[in-house]
Parts: C-alpha cells; structure tokens; sequence
C-alpha cells in the first residue's frame, strides 16, 4: 500500500498546489499509518481497511502522548487518502466516513500575557544589528500572527510600511493580507534601514530576515532565537512555534475582535479551528474570577 502514497502525492501537489512543508507532513503521517496498519493489524490491501483499525490507530498514538493537533492533522491526510483510493478506484469504499474528529482532545494553546510578551519585546533592547533584528522579528511576529514558516519565508517586497500591511502566502498557495501596527513597523524600519545592511554586509538576500552570515533565517533559527528571548525574560511557561501566534489571536479577541476577522488574519480555512482561542479567552476569565471573586 505504500506505493499509493507516492501516488497520492503526486496527486495533491498537482491538484491542490500544496506548500512542500504539507506534503512532507503528509508522507509521515501515511506513512506511519500504514506501517501500523499492515505491521500491527496485519491488513494489506485498501479494501480490507475497517473504522475501527483506524479508530484503534489514533488511540496507539494518544497513549504515545501524541500532540491532539497532531493527530487531527494525521486523521486529515488519513482522510484525503481514503478519498482519493476511492476516486481513482484503488478501493470500493471509504471508512473515514464513520471515523469521528478527535476535537475533545484538542488542548487549549499556551498563550503569553502582555506583560510577557513586552518582557521579551524589551530583552531584545540593544544598539547591535542583530538585536535590533530580533525585537523587529518579535514584534512582527507578535503583530502579526504568522506561522513560523511564513515569517521566515516573507520577504521585502511583501512588506509595505507606508500602510502598515503585510502581504502572506499561506497553506495552499493562499495569500492573505495582515494589518500591523505602528510599534512592529516603527521596528522594522529601523532593521531595514540599517541593521539588516550591516548584517548582509553586501550580500543581497531576498527575504527580509536573514542569519548573521548573510542567508535567509530558517524556521528553526527563528524558533530559537523566540525561545532565547523567552528565557531572558525568565518566562517559565513553555514556548513553541506557535507560541506568539497563539497570544496574537487570544489578545485580539480579548480586547473585542471578532471571530471572522481573527480567521481572515490567521489564515484558517474553517473556523472551527480559529474557536479554539474562544475557549481560552473564557478560561482566562475563570482564572480571573476564582482569583479575585470572594467566594471563588
């Protein structure tokens, strides 16, 4: 069967335009799919396949401690293949169709306070060019919301400070534009202005941050350099990728923003995954009451 995922994948990079990130995600998730499926529940063709091997599949990797996210992304690619197996004839049926999205599992994101976000904003206070690179990259990213990937990957001419607006190609090939604010374009245009030529030192880089030997940033030298902020700042809590993403979206609908506007900026498709940050808007108002009401 794992001949189909080859196929598969061929199909959806020609068909649906996929970013190279989603395909390679999707070839481990079907990968380890079939693995368990043909190594653990001794199935070998598509048809053999029931909903309940794939129900007992997504438990293995609950009790593996799996992320939820994780597996809602796997159960996703489980489906698509299903889907296509059934289009293109490689099976009769479809069993995804009786599988039911784990979403009781999803966790409620780690998200920082204001105060925590400013705490790292300010660690990055210095006259040096890759402080002042970090605190514009800190606060674009807090501004902004964007993936880690799409932060690495945005580059000059996707930025305009004059209106204050980022323009972001997202999962799928999807553009969306992004409104920042004057704090993330006041330091951006003092990285651009200077810090960023001093760091090429000649070199010409298309993307607007780059790694002290004059290269584009990767994701993971990003997630680094976020994390190194966090520890300065002695927050405790622990820092993902998504990290800021998460803070920009519940700190928008804490202070009033709308749902569908929140969805737009982060570039959700469904916004059953944008409500998430509904329910840590009200968990934060727990905490608040039981901290503060006399009876709590």
């Amino acid at each position: 069967m794992k001949a189909l995922i080859t196929e598969f994948l061929n199909y959806i990079s020609v068909e649906r335009g996929l970013a190279k990130n989603t395909l390679m995600a999707y070839e481990h998730d079907l990968t380890a799919y079939i693995d368990y499926l043909e190594n653990v529940a001794g199935v070998r063709t598509p048809d053999a396949i029931t909903h309940e091997q794939i129900g007992a599949y997504m438990m293995v990797q609950k009790k593996a401690k799996m992320e939820a996210t994780s597996i809602c992304r796997g159960l996703a690619a489980v489906r698509m293949f299903h889907r296509f197996m059934v289009r293109e004839a490689f099976a009769k049926e479809d069993p995804t169709g009786l599988v039911d999205t784990p979403r009781l599992w999803k966790r409620i994101p780690d998200v920082l306070t204001q105060a925590e976000v400013m705490a790292m904003i300010n660690a990055a206070n210095g006259r040096d060019a890759q402080s002042v690179r970090d605190q514009a990259m800190l606060e674009l990213f807090y501004a902004s919301g964007l993936r880690v990937s799409e932060l690495a990957a945005l580059r000059l001419e996707d930025v305009n400070l004059e209106t204050g607006i980022v323009i972001c190609m997202g999962k799928g090939s999807k553009e969306r534009l992004i409104p920042v604010g004057g704090k993330a374009r006041e330091a951006l245009e003092k990285y651009l202005s200077k810090a960023r030529l001093k760091i090429l030192s000649g070199k010409s880089v298309a993307e607007i941050f780059v790694s002290r030997l004059g290269r584009k940033m990767s994701r993971q030298s990003i997630w680094k350099t976020v994390k190194s902020y966090a520890r300065k700042a002695n927050i405790k809590k622990t820092i993902k990728p998504h990290t800021l993403r998460h803070t920009f979206a519940t700190h928008l609908l804490e202070h009033g923003a709308d749902l569908r506007s929140v969805q737009e900026m982060l570039g959700h498709s469904d916004i059953s995954t944008t409500q998430i940050y509904t329910h840590v808007d009200k968990e934060r108002l727990r905490a608040v009451h039981k901290q503060f009401h006399p009876r709590g």
